[in-house]
């Protein structure tokens, strides 16, 4: 059980906004990788930030990581809708969790202006809070023998981009 004094030095702030087409829980896709072709949505950086960009040209993915802040209270066990057994919520990536922290590898198709990134395959909210922005390495973010679980039937199929 965390301490008072634990969750006290956890803090967050955002680094700017994500900006999609997706204005209601019942609109967002399930995963980055629906609708096909994937839309064009934007990260917004704040300009106390933007120095922090400096050198992201050149790479064509990256992970972003937000805060889910429409996700409603956790559930631990509940039953996904596309599956018939009950599941905890850390075997799956459901947005109602303790720490509704989001995560989606992005198409990165560069900058419309200075802080302003272009970026396909979001799959939340628009007005999410940007939490961070990494460089997506698939020499060290990809594992292509790994294995999914029970979520191996489920799988979406991964359009090229």
């Amino acid at each position: 059980m965390p301490t008072d004094a634990t969750e006290a030095a956890i803090r967050l702030r955002p680094i700017g906004v994500l900006s999609t087409p997706w204005r209601s829980v019942a609109a967002c896709p399930r995963n980055g990788r629906q609708p096909d072709p994937p839309p064009l949505c934007h990260a917004t950086v704040f300009d106390e930030f933007i120095p922090g960009l400096q050198g992201l040209d050149g790479f064509s993915h990256l992970i972003l990581l937000y805060w889910m802040d429409h996700a409603r209270e956790a559930e631990l066990v509940f039953t996904p809708p596309f599956d018939t057994q009950p599941r905890g919520v850390f075997a799956t990536r459901a947005p109602r969790r303790p720490n509704p922290i989001g995560l989606s590898v992005v198409a990165f198709d560069g900058f419309d202006a200075p802080g302003r990134l272009r970026v396909r395959y979001l799959d939340c909210l628009d007005g999410t809070p940007l939490l961070d922005i990494k460089p997506y390495l698939p020499t060290t973010d990809a594992e292509p023998d790994a294995d999914m679980g029970w979520l191996a039937r489920h799988a979406t199929l991964r359009p090229r981009g």
